[in-house]
């Protein structure tokens, strides 16, 4: 479209808005009875609600599982990742390099030992 079209477009919208159609009689009403029988009961409130969104039993023995796993390995890691508990308490780093030697990189942990 050119500019003169998209003026001449705007035009006809500014005429429609002036002279919105007429409805006939009850119509507005219908569709507000047919909206509010569509929409949803009220369902529960309060923790009862919360526990629903997150899923009921099976999500939140999932989240706990996670949980326990997340501060399992956080506290002892297996012996491949690096110690991140024991580098915060002590304040100490996993590695240090010479000026001549590559990191070994490995799966786990090697962004951490950079240094």
């Amino acid at each position: 479209m050119t500019k003169p079209d998209t003026e001449m477009l705007e035009t006809l919208f500014q005429d429609a808005r002036r002279t919105p159609p007429d409805l006939p009689e009850g119509l507005m009403d219908r569709i507000m009875a047919d909206a509010l029988a569509q929409q949803p009961a009220a369902g529960p409130r309060g923790w009862r609600a919360i526990w629903l969104a997150i899923g009921g039993a099976p999500a939140v023995g999932g989240l706990v599982t996670a949980t326990a796993v997340g501060f399992w390995i956080g506290v002892a890691p297996p012996s491949n990742l690096p110690d991140i508990a024991a580098q915060i308490i002590t304040g100490t780093t996993l590695a240090t390099l010479d000026e001549g030697s590559a990191p070994e990189l490995s799966a786990f942990g090697w962004d951490i030992e950079e240094g």
